[in-house]
Order: structure tokens, then C-alpha cells, then sequence
């Protein structure tokens, strides 16, 4: 079997077996912008102390009452507290897409849950994957919340791009990018460019004590639906606008080329793992990091929250 197919082979059994576990509760707030009913899916922690909160972001097609794949269980067996929101479901209209309704939604979730979850605050991890990914880097750069940790996995950074690489890939989501950015006539790239985090100015003050880790698998944009160029051009800006000025540090044109065209990246040694997968490729600087190991669209489930630094 060709690699590239057993990767998807192996996303569609991981969906298709997946369940949503049957603690979590079900409640809604209303947004102070629209009034919108925003539904959310939580669980709250046993533990006597205070405990983390795990912000869990849905994917681009997904809602929070659609999506059954999640670290649920994984934060639940930590005993952290844990919330699914909603912010405005599938990503097809334009109160969708990280707009203004999106980030307002999300704080607001969180905001719920300091109030009523026994959070420590200074323990907040927001992760997504996919749509949730994108979701995670929006939040990241508008968030009004000290989040200790963003954890990004297989990410869209850039609407304009993805609506070509889409349209090249002949799938839903271009026409998808066309409705959820609002545009009267087309797809319009200014629209899509505004939707889109690696084009908003970074918080770096904000962002001093936040930890923010970007992950993809290698194979992404083969056998699914987001190029790892996303991951690695909002990495390199994050590094730009927070003045690095170590070349080293960044992914280099080359570097990000061989990956794209090959879908691997030559070893000098024996690669570490992450779960059970090799790490091809892997920069960081101060707080941000980028993770590029053999998968393609996915969360490694077993090995996210243990990723989380812990203080």
C-alpha cells in the first residue's frame, strides 16, 4: 500500500470510530453581541484543587453538537475541567470564519467557565485541529483571556491561499471560503485576507507568557485538506513580529520547499517521536514552536495534552 493512501485510510477509520463520551453535560449562553444561543458540551472536575481548563476548538465542518471526536477523555482522565463551545458552528456563513462573533463567542465560553468550572487561570489551554486550528490561531492573536497554552494542529493560517489550493483540489471548501467571508460576487481575496490570522498584527505583550505550539503532519495537503505551508508561514511570522533575529530559528525557503515537494525531510540522526510518530522536522523560538512529524490531517489525540508544558 502506497503511504499517502494508508494515511487516509487510516483518518477515515479514526473518524468514523469515533464517539462522543457520554459524561459530558450540555448547557448554552447567550452572546452579548447578538444574542445568539451558543451551545457548548463541558466536564467538570473531580479534583479538591483547582485544575486546568482544556478549550477544545471544532473543526471547519463541524458544530459542537456534530463533532464526536474529541480529547474529552483524555482531559477527563486528568481530571481537568474541559468545554466544546459552539462559536457559530460550520464555517459556511459569514458570522462564521474567526469573525468578530467567533472570538466573542469563545472568551465567552471560557468566561462561563472560570465562573462556574474550578479553573486555575493561570492554567487555560486552547486547542483545535483543522478548523479548530484555525480557530486556535485566531484566538491566539484576538483572545481578551490570558491563555497559558495554544495548541494548533493542522492549521489554516490563510484563507487566500486555501480558497486556490481548494479550487486545485476540487472540494467543498472554496465555495465554502466564498460564504463565510461574505463576498457578493466571487471569492474576493481582501474579504478572505481579513478572515485570516496570518495577515492580523501579533499581541506580543499580550502574548509574552503564552506558550504557542503548531503542529502537521507531513503528508497534509496530499491526504488532507491543508498544506503544512499554513503551520509554517504563521510560525515564521509569529518569529518575524517578535523580533527574532536568529535565522536558524525560522524555516527556511529550502527547507519548507524540500518538505512540501517530498512529504519527508533528510535526518542527520535517528528522528525523535511524538506518540508513536517520528518528528521530521522541528523549530522553535522563546515560547513558540513547530512540530512537522509522519501524519497528515490530525491530532495525535494520545500525545496532545501531554505536549502541554506544565507549571
Amino acid at each position: 500500500m502506497q503511504k499517502p493512501l494508508f494515511w487516509l485510510l487510516l483518518l477515515l477509520v479514526k473518524t468514523a470510530c469515533a464517539q462522543r463520551p457520554d459524561f459530558l453535560q450540555k448547557d448554552s449562553i447567550r452572546s452579548s453581541l447578538d444574542n445568539y444561543t451558543q451551545v457548548f458540551y463541558y466536564d467538570k472536575s473531580t479534583a479538591s484543587t483547582p485544575q486546568p481548563l482544556v478549550v477544545e476548538l471544532h473543526s471547519w465542518s463541524n458544530s459542537a453538537d456534530s463533532q464526536k471526536d474529541m480529547l474529552a477523555t483524555e482531559a477527563n482522565a486528568k481530571k481537568w475541567n474541559y468545554i466544546f463551545p459552539n462559536f457559530r458552528g460550520v464555517n459556511n456563513h459569514p458570522k462564521a470564519c474567526c469573525s468578530e462573533f467567533v472570538i466573542a463567542d469563545i472568551d465567552e465560553a471560557i468566561d462561563w467557565a472560570l465562573k462556574n468550572l474550578p479553573v486555575d487561570p493561570q492554567r487555560i489551554y486552547v486547542i483545535g485541529t483543522s478548523g479548530g486550528g484555525y480557530a486556535t490561531l485566531a484566538m491566539y492573536m484576538k483572545s481578551r483571556h490570558a491563555i497559558q497554552t495554544f495548541s494548533a494542529w493542522a492549521s489554516i493560517s490563510d484563507l487566500a491561499a486555501w480558497y486556490g489550493e481548494s479550487v486545485e483540489r476540487k472540494n467543498k471548501y472554496a465555495a465554502e471560503i466564498v460564504q463565510c467571508t461574505g463576498a457578493t460576487s466571487g471569492f474576493d481575496a481582501q474579504k478572505a485576507r481579513e478572515r485570516s490570522p496570518l495577515f492580523w498584527k501579533t499581541p506580543v505583550k499580550k502574548r509574552k507568557n503564552s506558550q504557542l505550539q503548531i503542529y502537521a503532519g507531513i503528508h497534509d495537503g496530499y491526504t488532507g485538506s491543508v498544506p503544512i505551508s499554513h503551520s509554517i508561514h504563521f510560525y515564521n511570522k509569529v518569529l518575524a513580529d517578535t523580533g527574532e533575529k536568529d535565522k536558524n530559528r525560522y524555516v527556511s525557503e529550502n527547507d519548507a520547499d524540500v518538505m512540501l515537494k517530498t512529504q519527508t525531510f533528510p535526518a542527520a540522526r535517528t528522528p525523535q517521536t511524538i506518540a508513536d510518530r517520528a518528528i521530521l522536522y522541528q523549530k522553535s523560538s522563546k515560547n513558540n514552536r513547530l512540530t512537522i512529524f509522519e501524519g497528515t490531517h490530525e491530532i495525535l489525540k494520545t500525545a496532545a495534552l501531554e505536549q502541554i508544558p506544565v507549571r
